[in-house]
């Protein structure tokens, strides 16, 4: 799968593209299996993240790969790691880490508005590519703000409590009332069949409703690293925590780490 010129872009420009059929139909089998084998044995940095009285449940979890084949193929050797790199247009492509999200048929639960950057622990450039393995109608995929990822950087808050538990309240601009005024941004979701992947840059303003159809909305993000990114350790612990980095990788270093795989160029 080639991109041409414009649809390059039209990333850079929006912060958010949605391309069709990245995974061929053996690799969204594969996929699945991947997000099952996650559920059926949750790891350490596993979580519900619906209420308890949610009617359905939307459960999440990160950093599986270097434990499930499946995930480890996908992310390093389909097309995903070579199109994250189009679209960032960078020489080289980090493989940052995975992040599966299933949301069970009625669930009521949405997922806030916000930016990805602020809960790491890396500065520079990357992009996540949201991968369903269901049919996703549009009124329950994921919905994304373009040009957003232009920035500023604002406030990351816990999705249930809406804690300030990185950033100190007060040092980052707050997100603004997107519900209140939808009218007032460029919100975009899309129909998904899948395989089908929106790539969305870390900084693009991001949430997604409930899950009100039957069956299950499973999805696997992968999340990639341009050559520019480096690492930053910050004085709280992120989202995902890689509290394995503390020792051994300097603030501002190059994420040479093995953690942190070079998957563009194969």
């Amino acid at each position: 799968m080639a991109l041409d010129d414009e649809a390059i872009a039209a990333f850079a420009r929006d912060g958010v593209a949605c391309l069709r059929s990245v995974l061929d139909p053996g690799e969204v089998a594969e996929a699945a299996a991947a997000i099952d084998a996650v559920l059926a044995r949750p790891g350490p940095l596993a979580q519900v993240a619906s209420r308890p009285d949610d009617p359905g449940a939307f459960t999440e979890d990160f950093r599986r790969w270097q434990e499930i084949p499946q995930i480890e193929r996908l992310a390093r050797h389909s097309r995903v790691p070579a199109l994250a790199a189009a679209l960032m247009a960078t020489p080289r492509v980090r493989f940052y880490h995975d992040h599966v999200l299933v949301k069970e048929g009625g669930t009521t639960q949405r997922t806030p508005w916000h930016q990805d950057q602020p809960y790491y622990n890396v500065d520079g450039r990357g992009v996540s590519a949201w991968i369903p393995v269901d049919p996703v109608p549009a009124d329950g995929c994921l919905e994304l703000v373009a040009g957003s990822h232009r920035g500023p950087w604002l406030m990351p808050r816990t999705f249930l409590a809406k804690e300030a538990r990185w950033f100190p309240a007060g040092s980052l601009a707050e997100l603004p009332d997107i519900e209140a005024e939808p009218e007032r941004f460029d919100i975009r979701r899309f129909e998904l069949r899948p395989g089908d992947a929106i790539f969305f840059d870390f900084l693009t303003v991001h949430g997604a409703p409930g899950f009100p159809h039957r069956g299950r909305r499973r999805v696997l993000s992968l999340r990639y690293l341009s050559a520019g990114a480096r690492h930053a350790p910050r004085a709280w612990r992120t989202s995902p925590p890689f509290d394995d980095l503390k020792a051994g990788l300097p603030a501002g270093a190059d994420l040479d780490h093995p953690l942190f795989p070079v998957v563009w160029p194969a």
